[in-house]
């Protein structure tokens, strides 16, 4: 199955499960050469991972094609997830201390030379009503 260079998974640590079912948005925060930002959507599959994302209605561009139009391979962006925890919480019954929760991060060119296409980024994220955490995955 193919998936985009960027991608997250999230768990839910206070049932030790994947946190299905959640609402994600993907946003360009620094714009390309032509000025163009972008903004996808997704929901987390029943693992709690998103592989692909869905441009918004004011574009169909895909995270692959954007990052493909960079005018040059060594270009760094600035990216954004927002995952929608409170209402996602709300939902189970429990009271979250986080409405939302973002990580922003930046993506770097492509991988080293000799490589093929863009660096994997995948974001993980372990989440709690009350805390969570993120890190650089693989």
């Amino acid at each position: 199955m193919s998936r985009d260079p960027i991608t997250c998974h999230v768990l839910n640590t206070l049932t030790g499960t994947p946190a299905a079912n959640l609402p994600c948005t993907l946003t360009l925060l620094s714009p390309t050469q032509s000025g163009e930002t972008a903004t996808f959507h997704a929901t987390t599959d029943s693992d709690g991972r998103i592989k692909t994302w869905t441009p918004s209605s004011s574009s169909s561009t895909t995270v692959p094609a954007l990052l493909s139009s960079l005018p040059s391979p060594d270009s760094k962006t600035n990216w954004a997830i927002r995952f929608e925890v409170g209402p996602w919480f709300e939902a189970q019954g429990v009271e979250s201390f986080w409405p939302e929760v973002e990580v922003k991060f930046t993506v770097r060119g492509r991988g080293r030379e000799g490589e093929e296409g863009w660096r994997h980024y995948h974001v993980p994220v372990l989440l709690g009503p009350w805390s969570y955490s993120t890190y650089r995955g693989s």
